[in-house]
């Protein structure tokens, strides 16, 4: 049992994800019931209605922009916990640094980060909102 206590944040976040999927996925199935049955009765559903009815809408936003800075962020937090950790414990000769290990931990959403804003900043161009084109 003590094996697991290490890995309790990791299962916390994955039920975490699952919890919001599963009732976002229920919520979105009920909306979608109650447009079949709206169409069966014989009513209309202009946009008005549809948006009433909680259904999401798609945002015509830079996400990736969004999500690519967050994940940088991220990365730069891991790193700088790394070294407050390095800074604050006094490490025996050959155990790790932790500034290394948790600059290679950080790469993950870093590395992440940097293409989902590179996806961003030519989206935007092309749109027109970079560089005052727009």
């Amino acid at each position: 049992m003590d094996d697991l206590v290490p890995l309790a944040p990791f299962i916390m976040t994955v039920l975490i994800v699952l919890t919001v999927f599963f009732f976002s996925s229920r919520n979105r199935r009920e909306v979608l019931e109650t447009m079949r049955e709206a169409i069966r009765n014989g009513q209309t559903l202009d946009p008005e209605t549809i948006k009433a009815l909680g259904m999401p809408q798609k945002k015509a936003g830079n996400g990736d922009l969004k999500w690519g800075l967050i994940l940088i962020a991220v990365a730069l937090a891991l790193i700088v916990m790394g070294w407050m950790i390095a800074s604050t414990t006094t490490m025996a000769a050959g155990e790790p640094d932790p500034l290394i290990m948790m600059t290679g931990i950080a790469a993950f959403p870093g590395f992440i980060g940097l293409v989902l804003t590179g996806f961003g900043v030519v989206r935007a161009r092309r749109q027109g909102k970079i560089d005052g084109e727009g």
